[in-house]
Order: C-alpha cells, then sequence, then structure tokens
C-alpha cells in the first residue's frame, strides 16, 4: 500500500510539475508576442517620427552678413524674429523653413522700421546660405542664396570659394606661386566644390589671370569629412576671409539617418529592439533549463 501511494504521489508530481511547465510556457508565450508586438509599436513610432524630422518638406537656411557698409540687423521671416543682432561677418546656425516663399525684412538691430523687404523662395531638402551682399548705401543691397552640400566622400575634404567683396574684381584661388584651383571668380558668385585630400594647403587669392596676390592664406588645414565655404568679404582696401567649417556626412547611398548632428532615432532604437528580443529569447531558455534541472 505505501508503494502505492508513493508511486501516485510521484506521478501526481510529476503532473503537477508538467502542469507548472507548462503554465510558465504559455506566460513566456504571451509575454515573448507582447515583447514583439511592443517592439514592432516602437519601430513604426520612430519610422514616423524620422519622417516627420527628416523629410523633404523644409529646407534648412542659414544667413550670413556680408554687406560691408551696414550696421548689425534684426531678421525677420514672416514678420517673426529670426535673427538678433547679427554683426558684420556673422553668420548663423541653420533654421528650419517649410518650403516655399517667405516674407523677409531687414531691420537695423533693435529698430521697428524695416529697411530691405524680400521674398525668399526655398526648396524642401535644400540646405542654403542666405548672404546680405554689396553696399547697403548704393542702392544694390540685396540677399543672395547658395546652395550648400554638405556631402563628401569618407576621409576626404571638399572647399568652394565665394566672392562676396563688392568693388573687387574677379580673383583666381590657387597654390603659392602655383597653380589655380578657382579661376575667375567674380562678385557675388560661389564656385563649385572642389574636393581634395586633407591636408595643409599654402593658399593664395590672386588678381584674376594674374601673378599678383590679393590675400595671403598660407597654412589653410583642410580637415577629412568637413566641408568648407572660404568667402572673401569686405571693401576691396579692406578685404578680408571668412572660413565656414561644416561637419560632412557621408555621399548619398552611403548616408546615416542624420540631421544637424546625433544618431537618428531609428539608428538609436534598434539595439533596443534587438535588446528586447534577447532579452525575451534568453529568460524563455533561462527558466526552462532552470526548471529543467529542478526536475
Amino acid at each position: 500500500m505505501q508503494l502505492i501511494i508513493s508511486i501516485c504521489c510521484t506521478k501526481t508530481n510529476l503532473h503537477a510539475k508538467n502542469q507548472i511547465e507548462e503554465m510558465i510556457q504559455l506566460q513566456l508565450k504571451k509575454w515573448l508576442l507582447s515583447s514583439l508586438a511592443m517592439v514592432l509599436m516602437l519601430s513604426l513610432f520612430a519610422g514616423t517620427a524620422f519622417a516627420d524630422n527628416h523629410g523633404d518638406d523644409n529646407a534648412m537656411v542659414r544667413v550670413f552678413h556680408a554687406s560691408p557698409d551696414a550696421p548689425a540687423v534684426d531678421i525677420y521671416v514672416n514678420g517673426d524674429l529670426a535673427v538678433e543682432g547679427a554683426a558684420f561677418e556673422d553668420i548663423t546656425g541653420y533654421l528650419e523653413l517649410p518650403a516655399g516663399d517667405h516674407d523677409v525684412a531687414i531691420h537695423a538691430a533693435g529698430e521697428d522700421e524695416a529697411v530691405y523687404e524680400q521674398t525668399l523662395t526655398v526648396e524642401g531638402g535644400t540646405h542654403y546660405t542666405v548672404a546680405a551682399v554689396d553696399f547697403l548705401d548704393g542702392g544694390d543691397f540685396r540677399l543672395e542664396a547658395f546652395v550648400d552640400d554638405n556631402t563628401v566622400a569618407e576621409g576626404m575634404t571638399k572647399v568652394r570659394v565665394g566672392h562676396l567683396s563688392p568693388d573687387a574684381p574677379a580673383v583666381d584661388v590657387g597654390l603659392v606661386g602655383g597653380d589655380s584651383l578657382f579661376e575667375g571668380a567674380e562678385f557675388f558668385a560661389v564656385t563649385d566644390y572642389l574636393e581634395l585630400d586633407p591636408d595643409t594647403y599654402d593658399l593664395e587669392i590672386r588678381a584674376a589671370g594674374t601673378e599678383d596676390q590679393v590675400l595671403d592664406l598660407s597654412g589653410t588645414t583642410l580637415e577629412a569629412d568637413t566641408v568648407y565655404s572660404v568667402y572673401a568679404v569686405g571693401a576691396l582696401e579692406d578685404l578680408g576671409v571668412v572660413v565656414v567649417a561644416d561637419d560632412a556626412y557621408a555621399m548619398p547611398g552611403d548616408m546615416p539617418q542624420t540631421g544637424m548632428g546625433g544618431a537618428s532615432q531609428s539608428s538609436t532604437m534598434l539595439p533596443l529592439y534587438l535588446s528586447l528580443l534577447a532579452g525575451a529569447g534568453a529568460m524563455f531558455v533561462i527558466v526552462r533549463r532552470r526548471y529543467a534541472f529542478e526536475q
């Protein structure tokens, strides 16, 4: 009788353990399915956020004060103050604007009345530098928009030259005493980009077609994965250079999902998804192994 009771108890215990194991497996399956559902929801959310933040509906615009005789200015876009107290040679960070037409008004800093107004048209998905150029007193003051291309092949550098000096003649830019890299750049024009190996270059600005040096730019360092815009600014008798350096991103096709610095939501969220999945699988295996060991 004792043997029969012992066998029955053993069978009962095994049956109970099997029931517990089935219950645990069922709960783990439910948890795993819930985790998968959460991962899918997060991925959809991240995709939507990426589209909202990095879509082609908006342009990125920065402003460059390159008018030699203009005072510090405030700039209003569609009636709203966008830039405050920008002085000659100042360049702002990028501002986000919807694609289309925008009313731009320039005020002397702190003044209520606009001294200049212009309609600015921008395209979505495009970066611009909008320069205030020419002499304010000469009647030719205006805004000129240049398209920025901050892509470059990995490990390379890229440079362009902008001639924004109102009374300076056309210029060449090249190596000191050597070949020209850019030829015949005229006022308010910006050259195409030139891709170069990163290095320190002895550059100079020369009067176009001559060897007459206008500005000595010896020791100009162009770093890898950086895009440079070199602007000649000011009146001829006080000519200067403003160099703008932008961190580059990869060429199209290899472009990371980044905005103006920082990783995108989708790239930072991906490890979280994988961790959730790995955690679900690990928990299932660990519990299964622990229970099997206890048997």
